[in-house]
């Protein structure tokens, strides 16, 4: 007989995790209920899956990636719509299943189909596609089936799954144009690099003329991209797989996450995207009928975010001993002092100065003379800023960690949510509130983008034009004379 693994709740809200054998996953949530408990997660024990002996799927082709958001969205609008119409919930999902494409969708409707038939619920049916359907979706349909109001719990979650995929689609938009303009400007300079700037460097070698500082760096800079082009990929890309080699780590994550949601421009708008989700998620939930606890933990698992999710983990110890919402809500919210996030500051602020010293170190290896004098200048121009853009980060990293994540405006609406009873209400409105702050944010930084772009490239552009004509009006002058 197969042995399931189950995390679930007891009556006072205590966590209990153990084991349970049963001929089917149905028969273990059955056994668990009538035991007095919650099952929150249920899966079948390693090792035991090869001995169940269960009938065997029948072959589908293979579908690449997972079910697309507003894929997800639509079948949920639709099955709605269904429901409040009144048909079977059986009849609509087979209806759904036959409009729907082939894919990971279609695959789990037919999964779900069959597991009705067999005499499951709705939820349980979706827990078994877990790619597909998210705790978040399972339990609240979950709460629907238990409060007999499917229709209404699936009009709430196909509102906010459009809300979160309409805000999503809304900040991916706004990054588009400064990504393209980005990539383009990146192009063109490199060509000049390669291209322009040699052809310069051969005439001045014929005309042997002594080349001011500021050619000398763009001749340098020349070099590099044409000899060790590869350096500009490959330096980024080892402070990437660093970053996600150190995440691979819980205290790596959790540094990480405080560091991401307090970097410079954007990372006002990912904190206030994040607060958005949690506190919309938070709310559909309540007003769904999904327990407290539960409803915390859901939220936690969907923050994407190590600091939040420690947050809404001692909001769920806080209310376990009796307490509010609000109190360890505002207790948790200010990150503190962290050593990982203290190293991705430093990281960051030893990025431009590793540049300047591949540069320094490719050009003092290739050149001679005056050519290896300047590289070596460049060494210490390098060194120093590594140096001074270390101290600078880890000193703003040391003004922004006293900051909360989570303001009294939220804590406020919570306060005044639970005296009321109406939490689920002052949780829409925080969503509400924080959705247009990041509706405005992207927009505002996407205009703040366009000038700065601008000034970029004049002054890439700008610095170029000078340094190539400051030898040629002297080698002009030279010859008059």
């Amino acid at each position: 007989m197969p042995t399931f693994q189950f995390e679930a709740m007891d009556a006072t809200g205590q966590e209990i995790k153990d084991v349970i054998d049963a001929a089917s996953e149905e028969e273990a949530q059955t056994t668990i209920r009538n035991m007095g408990y919650f099952v929150t997660k249920i899966s079948l024990k390693k090792g035991a899956a090869t001995a169940t002996g269960g009938a065997k799927k029948k072959k589908r082709p293979f579908a690449l990636g997972g079910a697309k958001t507003k894929h997800i969205c639509t079948f949920t609008r639709q099955l709605s719509i269904l429901q409040d119409a009144g048909l079977p919930i059986l009849r609509s999902l087979k209806i759904l299943e036959n409009n729907n494409k082939p894919g990971k969708l279609k695959y789990a409707l037919q999964d779900v189909c069959e597991e009705i038939e067999s005499g499951a619920t709705l939820s349980e049916a979706m827990s078994k596609s877990p790619k597909v359907f998210t705790r978040l979706y399972v339990n609240m349909i979950k709460a629907g089936e238990a409060g007999g109001a499917l229709e209404v719990i699936l009009q709430r979650l196909s509102d906010f799954l459009e809300r979160a995929e309409s805000l999503k689609r809304k900040v991916k938009g706004a990054m588009i144009y400064p990504i393209v303009v980005v990539l383009i400007a990146n192009l063109i300079l490199v060509f000049i690099m390669m291209k322009i700037v040699p052809t310069f460097k051969k005439m001045f070698d014929e005309f042997d003329l002594d080349l001011p500082d500021m050619t000398k760096l763009l001749v340098a800079m020349s070099d590099y991209v044409v000899k060790y082009w590869f350096l500009l990929i490959i330096i980024p890309v080892s402070y990437w797989l660093l970053a996600k080699l150190v995440c691979k780590f819980k205290q790596g994550r959790m540094g990480f996450d405080q560091y991401i949601i307090k970097i410079p421009v954007f990372g006002n708008l990912i904190e206030k995207n994040i607060l958005a989700r949690t506190t919309r998620t938070l709310g559909t939930l309540v007003s769904s009928g999904v327990p407290i606890l539960e409803a915390l933990n859901i939220t936690r698992e969907t923050a994407g975010n190590a600091l939040f999710e420690r947050i809404f983990a001692k909001i769920s110890d806080a209310i376990r001993e009796g307490d509010v919402i609000s109190k360890p809500m505002k207790e948790n919210s200010t990150p503190g002092f962290h050593p990982m996030a203290a190293f991705f500051w430093a990281l960051m602020g030893s990025f431009p100065g590793i540049m300047v010293l591949s540069v320094a170190v490719t050009s003092g290896r290739t050149g001679t003379g005056s050519a290896a004098g300047n590289g070596a200048g460049l060494i210490q121009i390098g060194a120093g800023l590594v140096v001074v853009g270390i101290v600078l980060a880890v000193l703003g990293y040391m003004v922004k960690m006293q900051q909360r994540v989570i303001d009294d405006l939220v804590v406020n609406m919570v306060d005044v949510g639970e005296e009321t009873g109406e939490l689920d209400t002052m949780l829409y409105k925080v969503a509400d509130t924080y959705d247009e702050e990041v509706h405005v944010m992207t927009e505002g930084l996407t205009r703040l983008i366009e000038p700065l772009l601008i000034v970029f490239l004049g002054f890439s552009v700008g610095f170029i034009v000078i340094a190539l004509f400051m030898p040629l009006i002297k080698l002009i002058t030279e010859l008059s004379k």
